[in-house]
């Protein structure tokens, strides 16, 4: 199964404006990638072409930068995820920049469920929080945008089973 998932947002901001937001991913002072209730992404080293990395359960590598203007991540993970994510930061005119981020990869396995059940709303909140911080960085924000009951689910279920997991081991101990 072929997925193409796209979010963008015209900034008003110069590319260069934009561009330094995308050289800051993975970093102490990264004000791209939302952090804020999400896993931070990280790599093994500086953000550059052969780092290899993720955020929470998925795992690339960069496979491309061009600093200022454009990034591209290749999945090793989740298994089933072939494919790649990329930020793209289009200039418009003097004033206004297209910061775009690109999903394209083709799903195999559990994950032809995994993806439109769990991953994708997980993913398009996330990249909207994304936009949002790049907004917030170079002019006055959009309001913020509620989630939906579904994904409010979904993001609790790392902490509800960290919690069980947590309970059970207390349990055995005890015994």
């Amino acid at each position: 199964m072929g997925v193409y998932n796209v979010h963008q947002r015209v900034l008003g901001a110069a590319q260069s404006e934009v561009g330094a937001l995308l050289d800051t991913l993975a970093g102490d002072g990264d004000a791209l990638w939302p952090r804020a209730g999400w896993p931070s992404m990280r790599f093994d080293g500086p953000l550059a072409v052969g780092a290899t990395g993720g955020h929470g359960p998925i795992r690339y590598t960069v496979t491309a930068y061009v600093p200022g203007t454009w990034i591209r991540f290749t999945f090793r993970a989740p298994r089933g995820f072939d494919g790649f994510h990329e930020y793209a930061v289009l200039p418009l005119d003097e004033h206004r920049t297209l910061l775009r981020h690109t999903l394209a990869m083709n799903v195999r396995g559990p994950a032809r469920l995994t993806w439109p059940v769990l991953w994708r709303p997980l993913h398009d909140a996330c990249l909207e929080d994304s936009m949002n911080l790049a907004e917030a960085a170079v002019q006055a924000p959009a309001p913020p945008v509620r989630r939906t009951a579904y994904v409010r689910l979904l993001r609790t279920l790392p902490r509800t089973a960290g919690t069980i997991r947590r309970r059970s081991t207390a349990l055995r101990r005890s015994s």
